[in-house]
């Protein structure tokens, strides 16, 4: 096991404030503080500076009468403590459970790692943890978890929350969130025995990864006070709870428990050596390219495929995974290499909630893989939205307190230009899923009656939930546009979600707009366009939840007939709904996100917007040939892979793609749109057989600086294993300052990244623009 550092920043001298009876505590008011991403702390050494919390807000009286105080229940994160009450420590009888039995020479060492604001695991010297799930306090070197178990409702014995003790008000009292009963003397009770935390020496700090970078964000302007800062236009960071949450898409952003039950070995859900991983076999670029129905039904009827597909290891090995250019269903933005790519410039995130209910209905109906919860695209959505809030309280769990952490969702342009200005990471909400408010085009038993006053209540709660981009549609056809028209499987998704034919034709728009519904349509035997895009179905595919192969093999004659060649799209544009809500958008100065319209929709689109002067974003890198940029909208791009002859070559692409926003009238910047957990794969390698037409020199090296100049990084680890960006390329997005490094070395000058570090101020442009226009519309 690798030895591992926490690298997070704590503040430590809030902790003063409790010795002093009328000092504010941290609950009160949360300062802003500077942000360390490496350096020595406390918790690496195994020692505290935490003054001792003897002393309450009634003095040491142990007063009770009034209205209890507020303790400080912050600023134990990632310190070393034990637990005192009265003259008793808590220590371990045996290695199986706990009691308040021993004096301080016998007493047992804690580190405190925040599961949540207020809320800690116990960690001992020895690697126990302090755990109660009936009563007794017991002693357990290993956990289970709602990942293990794959179980959406169980809480974990290990979690105990920090309060005012009732007995004395100067102390503490220990609640247990599995059970919501008190810290007993030797098991939980009714009421808890009040606690005193001492300081102690040589804790164990609990398992964790690295960051592998040191410094402390300094530069969050230009000098004509633009903002300074990268943008990630689409992102996923919580996939892992799209599908029925119950692995189809393996490991976490963040665990409560920690890193273990973030990233643990992806057998729980896919299978031995990932053999029952059909969705990542599918999708993954590792020669799996050619796969396809026939040669699949075999390994679907056993419901596991019939050879080894991928090593399952994950914390602390990680044999495999992650692997973003190789490995599409496992996480990829775990929380601390996210802080890494944040350290290096990225202070804008459009965090999209995604999934796909016939993906899930199929793993889950075929028992191939289990759910936590319903495969319905808005019920992953809602959870993906209480995730990310959740995981913004992680990290500031980790921080020391509310508003502490790096991490902040934000509402408007406004608090995204405070935030980044503050030199934290501003969070966007946004939707990208087919059955958006769970319109589908042909509706279900339970589902709702999709009309504008729906539509509308719909926005207004999103609204209301944080949420400010959306897409219209995904893949599938919605009552509101065909879907994107995305070929392949995508085909037989949407024949399953619709219970409609394929609708492709070749009379498209002139000249042709690009898009997901280019080209030749896989399925030809599926293609019966139809004059009515919201006819009634012609099949009945009510049943496919709970009989996916059953219902669909129905059809293996139409979906076994040859391809169809030519340039095909979309059969229908948008409907009166789809334009209604388009309008309803803007009236909320919503970012409208339109690379996922078909070629007919997408043009409607745009005579909307250009109708009244609305930015779109087009987040997969579409443009409309400039008209993008002319209404003040953004896209998204990136670097070339391989170096030519001649310096810059990585770099060209780039500064053209600057020089046409520029002659259309936009502001000169663009951020990447790396689509990380998203299925869309991830920048590969420069190095290897096969990858670069010439060979290639000069790789990144360690250390190296930030563009910025203000934090150093070193060679990234992934527990046991070191990854070398020069030959995996981005294997998560903690590569992201790799990324920046090799194009920086290829550039013939600085300034030909300066657009780049522009790419969060052009986006706060493009939402600020969108507010105006909806202030100028009305409701």
């Amino acid at each position: 096991m690798a030895i591992v550092r926490h690298l997070y920043f704590v503040p430590w001298t809030l902790t003063a404030l409790i010795a002093c009876s009328t000092a504010p505590s941290a609950n009160d008011e949360a300062s802003d503080t500077q942000h360390t991403s490496s350096g020595t702390d406390p918790s690496e050494t195994g020692e505290s500076t935490v003054p001792t919390t003897t002393v309450g807000m009634t003095g040491e009286t142990g007063e009770t009468t009034g209205e209890p105080p507020m303790l400080d229940t912050y600023q134990f994160a990632g310190g070393c403590f034990s637990l005192r009450s009265g003259d008793r420590y808590l220590a371990a009888g045996d290695p199986t459970s706990f009691a308040f039995a021993a004096d301080k020479a016998g007493a047992a060492r804690f580190f405190m790692k925040a599961a949540d604001l207020g809320t800690y695991l116990f960690y001992d010297q020895d690697g126990g943890y302090l755990v109660s799930d009936d009563g007794p306090l017991v002693r357990q070197t290993e956990l289970e978890s709602d990942v293990t178990r794959i179980d959406d409702t169980y809480v974990s014995g290990a979690e105990w929350t920090l309060e005012t003790s009732v007995v004395d008000w100067s102390q503490y009292q220990l609640r247990n969130r599995r059970n919501d009963r008190l810290l007993g003397a030797d098991a939980l009770a009714d009421e808890g025995v009040p606690v005193t935390f001492e300081p102690a020496e040589g804790c164990t700090p609990h398992p964790e990864l690295t960051l592998d970078a040191t410094g402390q964000i300094t530069r969050t302007m230009f000098d004509d006070g633009d903002l300074y800062g990268i943008v990630d236009t689409h992102s996923h960071i919580h996939s892992n709870y799209a599908f029925g949450g119950g692995g189809l898409f393996h490991g976490g952003a963040y665990h409560r428990l920690g890193v273990a039950h973030a990233l643990p070995d992806c057998s729980i859900s896919h299978g031995d050596m990932g053999r029952k991983d059909f969705f990542g076999y599918i999708f993954d670029a590792s020669g799996n390219e050619e796969a396809d129905l026939a040669s699949l039904l075999p390994d679907l009827v056993a419901k596991q495929l019939g050879e080894d597909n991928h090593a399952t290891a994950g914390w602390p090995d990680f044999t495999e995974w992650p692997d973003g250019p190789r490995r599409s269903t496992h996480q990829t933005q775990y929380w601390l290499w996210l802080q890494r790519a944040y350290l290096a410039g990225l202070r804008l995130v459009v965090q999209h909630a995604t999934t796909n209910a016939i993906i899930c209905d199929f793993m889950i109906g075929e028992g191939i893989q289990k759910s936590r919860y319903g495969c319905d695209d808005m019920t992953a959505v809602d959870r993906i939205i209480d995730e990310t809030y959740a995981m913004e309280r992680y990290i500031d769990a980790q921080s020391g307190g509310p508003g502490l952490g790096w991490f902040r969702v934000v509402h408007t342009p406004a608090e995204a230009r405070e935030v980044i200005a503050g030199g934290k990471l501003a969070v966007i909400l946004g939707i990208e899923t087919s059955n958006l408010f769970d319109c589908k085009l042909t509706p279900r038993d339970g589902d709702p009656t999709c009309d504008e006053a729906y539509v509308e209540a719909q926005l207004d709660h999103y609204y209301d939930l944080g949420v400010r981009a959306i897409f219209p549609v995904h893949k599938y056809d919605n009552k509101f546009s065909p879907g994107d028209g995305d070929r392949a499987f995508i085909e037989l998704g949407n024949f399953a979600n619709s219970g409609h034919w394929s609708n492709f034709t070749l009379d498209c728009p002139d000249p042709q707009v690009g898009g997901f519904d280019s080209g030749n349509v896989n399925f030809g035997g599926l293609n019966m366009p139809r004059d009515v895009y919201d006819s009634p179905a012609p099949v009945d595919n009510s049943k496919f939840p709970t009989a996916p192969l059953t219902t669909t093999g129905m059809y293996l004659g139409q979906i076994t007939e040859p391809a169809l060649e030519g340039a095909y799209c979309q059969n229908a544009t948008l409907t009166a709904l789809g334009e209604h809500m388009i309008r309803q958008m803007m009236a909320r100065g919503m970012i409208i996100e339109v690379d996922h319209l078909p070629q007919w929709s997408y043009v409607r689109a745009y005579e909307m917007l250009q109708e009244v002067g609305y930015p779109p974003i087009g987040s997969h890198g579409r443009n409309n040939g400039g008209v993008l940029y002319e209404l003040g909208g953004v896209s998204a791009g990136g670097f070339g892979i391989c170096r030519g002859d001649a310096p810059g070559a990585t770099v060209q692409g780039f500064k053209d793609k600057i020089q046409f926003i520029m002659d259309n009238g936009g502001y000169p910047a663009e951020g990447f749109g790396f689509d990380l957990n998203g299925f869309a794969g991830a920048r590969g390698p420069r190095f290897g057989d096969g990858v670069c037409p010439t060979p290639q020199t000069d790789p990144v090296t360690y250390p190296f600086s930030s563009f910025a100049g203000d934090v150093e990084f070193t060679p990234p680890r992934v527990g046991n294993r070191e990854i070398d960006f020069n030959t995996e390329g981005l294997a998560h997005i903690g590569l992201l300052p790799e990324l920046i490094e090799d194009a920086r070395r290829d550039a013939v000058d600085e300034a030909d990244l300066e657009p780049l570090f522009r790419s969060a101020e052009g986006y706060i442009r493009m939402w600020e623009l969108a507010e105006a226009r909806a202030a100028e519309l009305g409701r």
